[in-house]
């Protein structure tokens, strides 16, 4: 039995749910509080749209938990709950994402970054682990060390996307400010923003420690 990744593996799950209770926490405390101009989230994230200019963007409905910007098709999906929902979770979620269509439209730098390292990162994170154990049960240190620096390459994107989604929380609430939504409401935004921010804190604190573990093993 190794003690120490026992230990990461509490720890790692300990951050995990207890940023995801937080998050949905907030999500649900905030999505049964109306917002006072009866905007749905759709409407919201049009609205935003026109105020900063940006056309040729579709505001188009989604699944469950799909609340993303796409920039290959320049769209902004809501889940049913923010699409058609007039709630502050709605508009929060809403305006977040058309953040992202901003940071697009201005060519926000560590947007372009991550979108460049995307192709290395979906092969690097779905094969790292599989090097990894060939390495091992090999006894190959060059297989283990690449599957490391794989690894690392995710750590990476979780730390470049960070920025992304601060941005794109700031843009939103930069807007929602400018648009004269009550102080109550953009507190709740913002709770709830900071929230959905905390998981994608956790997940790259989770991958730093992973790296920092597998490279105190080569050390070993």
């Amino acid at each position: 039995m190794d003690y120490s990744y026992l230990a990461l593996i509490v720890v790692t799950l300990a951050i995990g749910l207890g940023a995801q209770a937080y998050v949905n926490g907030k999500l649900s405390k905030y999505a049964s509080v109306p917002v006072v101009n009866g905007l749905t989230g759709a409407e919201a994230a049009r609205q935003m749209l026109a105020y900063y200019g940006i056309q040729g963007v579709e505001v188009r409905p989604g699944g469950e938990g799909q609340d993303f910007f796409d920039p290959r098709s320049n769209s902004v999906t809501l889940s049913p709950e923010a699409y058609a929902g007039s709630s502050v979770t709605a508009t929060a979620t809403a305006c977040h994402e058309v953040g992202h269509a901003c940071q697009f439209a201005a060519g926000y730098t560590p947007m372009k970054v991550r979108a460049a390292i995307v192709p290395v990162v979906n092969l690097a994170s779905n094969a790292w682990i599989f090097i990894l154990l060939i390495g091992i049960f090999l006894n190959m240190v060059g297989l283990v060390w690449a599957a490391i620096i794989m690894y690392a390459a995710v750590v990476v994107f979780q730390l470049v996307t960070l920025p992304v989604e601060f941005n794109a929380s700031r843009r939103a609430m930069a807007y929602m400010g400018s648009i004269g939504l009550p102080p109550a409401e953009q507190k709740g935004a913002f709770d709830v923003l900071r929230a959905c921010a905390l998981t994608y804190v956790a997940a790259a604190l989770t991958s730093i420690l992973q790296l920092l573990w597998l490279l105190g093993q080569r050390r070993d």
